[in-house]
C-alpha cells in the first residue's frame, strides 16, 4: 500500500518506539508521587518540557501537556475565553477549522459567548476584509488555524497578529498540521497561544500539548485538578511525551521534499485540467507543499478514493476527524463551493516514505480512473 494520508496520521518513528518502551520500564512513576520512583518521572516531565519549549523558542512555563491536539484546543479556547470574560464575550474563527475549534465555540455560546465564523476566499485563505469588520469592542479571542488540514493553505497569521496587538485581543492557533514541518518560532512568538499534537509527526497517538503565554491568566475548565498545573486531570502519560518529544525532534530535523512531490503529481494533473479541480493559494508563500485538496469534476471524491485503494494506493475525502458524516469538508464548506462540488473533494499529503516514483504512479493511476468513470459506456 502507498500512503498517501499524512496529513491524517503518520506511522511511529522507530526511535520514538523506542523510547515509549524504554520509559514505560524505567520511569514508570506517577509525576505527583514524592518518592523517588515519582521523582524520577517528574525529571522526564520536565526534560521534554524544556526540549518541548526549546523547538519552539518559548518558555518552558506556558507548555501544558495533553492527550492530543483536540483535547489541547478545547482546554485552550475555554480557558482563555473564561478568564477574559470581564473585557467582552465575542469570539472569531474561520469556517475551516478543525471540529474541535468547533466543539469549544458551541460550548461558550451555551454560556453566553457569541461566535463570528468568517468564509475564505477562493485561494483557501480567511477573508482578511471581512475578518476585520467583524472586530468589535467586545471581541476577546480569535482563533484561526495555521495550515489548513485539507487544502494546506497557510494563513497570514503575521498580519493577523498585527491587527490584534492593537486592540488586545488574544490570538489562539491551531498548529498541529504545521508542527515539525514549518519553523513555528516565529509562530510562536507573535500568538497567545497554540496546539500541537504528536501522532502528526511520527509520535504516538494519545499526547499532544498546549502553550500559552505565562502572561496570560487561565481559567481551568474542570476545578480542583492538579496535573499540569491544574489545565488537565489524568495520570501524566510520561512514556508518550517522551516519544513525542523524541519524534518531534527528528521531525523539524527532517528534510521534506513536498514540493518537489507536489510539482511532479501537479505537472501530470493539470495535462489533463478539465478532469480536474485543484483547491490552493495562487501565493506559493501561503500554500504547503505536502498538502494537496483536489476533485475529479462529477465524480464523487469517496467513490475515487475507494478505487485508489484498490489499487494500493491511500489517500482521503477529507479530515479523518469527518469519516462517516455527511456533510462536506470544513475546507469546502469555508470556500462556499457547491455541494454537489464539495462531494468531489480528495486530499493527498506527502510524508517521510513517500517517493518520487509513487507520487508519479499515483498520478497515472488517478488519471486512468477519472477518464474511465468519466467516459461513458457505448451500447451497440
Amino acid at each position: 500500500m502507498h500512503y498517501f494520508d499524512y496529513a491524517a496520521t503518520t506511522p511511529l518513528h522507530p526511535s520514538a518506539a523506542h523510547v515509549y518502551s524504554e520509559i514505560s520500564q524505567l520511569c514508570y512513576g506517577n509525576t505527583s508521587s514524592l518518592h523517588e520512583v515519582g521523582t524520577e518521572a517528574q525529571n522526564m516531565l520536565s526534560l521534554c518540557r524544556e526540549e518541548l519549549a526549546k523547538m519552539l523558542d518559548v518558555d518552558t512555563a506556558g507548555i501544558y501537556f495533553t492527550s492530543g491536539g483536540t483535547e489541547s484546543n478545547l482546554l485552550s479556547i475555554i480557558s482563555l475565553a473564561k478568564a477574559n470574560r470581564h473585557k467582552g464575550n465575542h469570539i472569531i474563527t474561520t469556517m475551516g477549522e478543525h471540529p474541535s475549534i468547533d466543539s469549544a465555540l458551541e460550548y461558550l455560546k451555551e454560556d453566553g459567548f457569541i461566535v463570528t465564523t468568517i468564509p475564505f476566499t477562493d485561494e483557501g485563505i480567511v477573508n482578511l476584509e471581512l475578518f476585520e469588520n467583524a472586530l468589535t469592542s467586545e471581541t476577546i479571542l480569535v482563533s484561526i488555524q495555521h495550515i489548513n488540514p485539507e487544502i494546506g493553505t497557510i494563513q497570514p497569521l503575521n498580519k493577523i497578529a498585527e491587527t490584534l496587538k492593537e486592540r488586545a485581543i488574544l490570538l489562539h492557533s491551531d498548529c498541529v498540521q504545521s508542527f515539525g514541518k514549518i519553523d513555528l518560532r516565529s509562530i510562536a512568538s507573535i500568538v497567545d497561544s497554540l496546539t500541537i499534537s504528536s501522532h502528526k509527526v511520527y509520535g504516538p497517538k494519545g499526547v499532544g500539548a498546549a502553550y500559552i503565554h505565562p502572561r496570560h491568566r487561565i481559567a481551568p475548565v474542570f476545578p480542583g485538578l492538579v496535573h499540569e498545573l491544574g489545565f488537565r486531570g489524568g495520570t501524566v502519560n510520561v512514556p508518550g511525551i517522551a516519544a513525542f518529544t523524541t519524534a518531534a525532534d527528528f521531525a523539524i530535523k527532517m528534510d521534506y521534499q513536498g514540493k518537489s512531490f507536489r510539482e511532479a503529481f501537479l505537472n501530470k494533473i493539470q495535462k489533463h485540467h478539465e478532469l480536474f479541480t485543484i483547491y490552493q493559494s495562487r501565493n506559493r508563500n501561503l500554500q504547503f507543499q505536502n498538502i494537496i485538496g483536489l476533485g475529479v469534476r462529477n465524480v464523487e471524491g469517496q467513490l475515487i478514493m475507494l478505487e485508489l485503494n484498490r489499487l494500493g494506493f491511500a489517500i482521503s475525502t477529507g479530515s479523518a476527524c469527518h469519516v462517516g458524516q455527511q456533510h462536506a469538508s470544513k475546507a469546502m464548506m469555508a470556500l462556499q463551493v457547491p455541494s454537489q462540488q464539495a462531494n468531489e473533494f480528495i486530499r493527498i499529503s506527502f510524508g517521510r516514505d513517500t517517493t518520487l516514483d509513487s507520487v508519479n504512479e499515483l498520478a497515472d493511476r488517478l488519471i486512468e480512473i477519472a477518464i474511465k468513470i468519466r467516459t461513458p459506456i457505448k451500447v451497440n
